[in-house]
């Protein structure tokens, strides 16, 4: 690996973003989602394409970086970090956790993936496969996306604070009725939060309390 890719690094490998000095609390960025059901001719989910925009300050952050590495364009720098953080999620299960009808999904490798600049944002694209499509009619599919650290917080792309209409959809069959649910963490798990320090990372878990959910109603 580059020297310069070590801010994407640590951005999407390892979950600890460069810290500003007046950071105090978790989170200490955060992630703009938004997420398309791919469904077949016969209603099946097959996966999950979502974007990810990281926010303006990392997002410069990295593009500086990789305009200093003279050896690479701008577009061999994003494609190699493209690689670099598909390859890193695949250990942490796309931070993200499917479920249909309560049961956990399993994933397929994650192959269709891109990382551009998109309106000044690092924004990285892929498409989440479900290991075994599965039928939608008559189901109901969940889906969290987080860090489990909560040293960034992934939030749905957003107008005056609420989800915008295309921050989830579903193209195709079936007719289901989506929402995504806001988290509701317990003021204790915010206070802890609220504690840590810009060095510290959060108990395992501790992101799942402050993740939002999205749900796809086939019932």
């Amino acid at each position: 690996m580059r020297k310069g890719i070590t801010p994407v690094m640590l951005v999407l490998g390892v979950m600890s973003f460069l810290a500003s000095s007046v950071a105090q609390a978790h989170p200490h960025g955060w992630i703009d989602l938004s997420v398309r059901i791919i469904t077949d001719d016969e209603g099946r989910v097959s996966g999950l394409h979502q974007t990810w925009q990281m926010d303006p300050f990392y997002s410069l952050v990295v593009f500086e970086e990789l305009q200093q590495m003279g050896e690479v364009s701008l577009e061999e720098g994003l494609d190699q970090l493209g690689t670099e953080i598909r390859d890193n999620l695949t250990g942490q299960h796309y931070l993200s956790n499917v479920t249909i009808d309560d049961e956990p999904q399993a994933f397929g490798e994650v192959s269709e993936y891109t990382l551009m600049e998109h309106g000044g944002r690092l924004t990285f694209m892929f498409i989440l496969p479900l290991e075994t499509p599965t039928p939608l009619a008559g189901s109901l599919l969940a889906y969290q996306v987080f860090d489990p650290t909560y040293y960034i917080e992934v939030v749905h792309q957003a107008e005056n604070n609420q989800p915008r209409e295309d921050a989830l959809i579903l193209n195709g069959l079936p007719s289901c009725e989506l929402a995504i649910l806001p988290a509701d963490p317990d003021p204790d798990v915010v206070m802890k939060a609220a504690m840590l320090d810009v060095d510290e990372s959060g108990e395992p878990g501790l992101g799942r309390f402050f993740a939002e959910t999205g749900r796809v109603d086939c019932r």
